[in-house]
């Protein structure tokens, strides 16, 4: 398989899940009246509302799953539906990537349900179980693709992400634990734009070296009745640097200088932005589309658990 290929095609996958996601997000807000009342969740099931949130769903995924076959799989050969292993690329940063898409697909779409008064059942069967279908989809995409193949671990990492919200609404009726996103840029993007970008929107999207994904997990309500802020999270983070290409051994083809490959840990604060009291319902729909970007703050880094450095921000 050539390595700038898949990296590109990973990359196209992700584009196309984050315009799904965000469209989504913004789709309630936006997309009928601007009225304070619109925003609030029905306290009974609205029909009406529950019918628009279904074929607006069933609408944007088929769309794209056409859209990202036709623009993309129909220039390149089909084959028998087959696995590869690419759980040893880019250091598993994929993986994680893929964690917080379907965790935050599913939320979505089950917030959408909750909005229409939908039962909790059905928000957690039809609304967070979509981000992992369609995920899933495009894993049958690949898996037709003679260039590619279907990932296992990109589809246990799709399930993981669903079963981290899932279970939080069936143990605790809230999610305390939230995967977030945050980017800087790196010296690794000018090696090779081609993979990693150009300009800055593509590097948020195709350089691992600055991404960094968080488990932003809120005080409170794991002591509950304490003088801990409501909205004060701790976060973990996990990221990786000195890739210029998917796999170690691929790395010297494309660099003189061949950087050494490393993990990095994380232990920063964080704000959940839904914790934060407000009366206005278009506020908290704001609140929970942006809930999926870390909030800048003091960090301390474990670099391969031997060396820590302090960050005044970190992002």
């Amino acid at each position: 398989m050539d390595q700038q290929s898949r990296c590109e095609k990973i990359i196209l996958k992700f584009k196309a899940l984050l315009v799904f996601l965000l469209f989504i997000g913004f789709q309630i807000g936006f997309s009928q009246n601007r009225e304070e009342s619109f925003f609030k969740s029905s306290d009974s099931l609205n029909k009406k509302r529950q019918n628009a949130v279904i074929i607006s769903e069933a609408v944007l995924a088929t769309g794209t799953l056409i859209g990202l076959n036709q623009l993309w799989y129909a220039e390149y050969p089909k084959s028998d539906f087959h696995f590869i292993n690419d759980n040893s690329e880019w250091l598993q940063m994929d993986k994680a990537g893929h964690v917080f898409s379907s965790y935050h697909l599913g939320r979505f779409c089950a917030e959408m349900l909750h909005w229409s008064g939908a039962t909790k059942k059905n928000q957690l069967l039809y609304g967070a179980g979509l981000g992992f279908a369609f995920l899933t989809a495009v894993e049958v995409l690949d898996g037709y693709s003679s260039e590619w193949g279907a990932s296992s671990g990109d589809i246990i990492a799709n399930a993981t992400g669903t079963a981290l919200y899932v279970s939080q609404e069936l143990m605790w009726h809230e999610q305390r634990i939230i995967p977030k996103f945050s980017f800087h840029t790196t010296k690794y993007a000018s090696e090779r734009p081609e993979v990693l970008g150009s300009s800055f929107s593509e590097q948020i999207l195709k350089d691992y070296n600055g991404q960094t994904y968080w488990l932003s997990v809120n005080l409170y309500s794991f002591a509950k009745g304490s003088k801990i802020p409501k909205w004060l999270n701790l976060a973990l983070g996990y990221g990786a640097e000195g890739m210029i290409t998917g796999r170690t051994e691929n790395t010297t083809a494309f660099i003189a200088s061949n950087p050494q490959r490393f993990r990095q840990f994380y232990l920063s604060l964080d704000v959940d932005l839904t914790k934060i009291k407000t009366n206005s319902h278009f506020l908290k729909t704001v609140f929970s589309v942006f809930n999926t970007v870390k909030i800048p703050a003091p960090t301390i880094e474990f670099v391969r658990f031997n060396d820590v450095k302090c960050h005044f921000i970190y992002f």
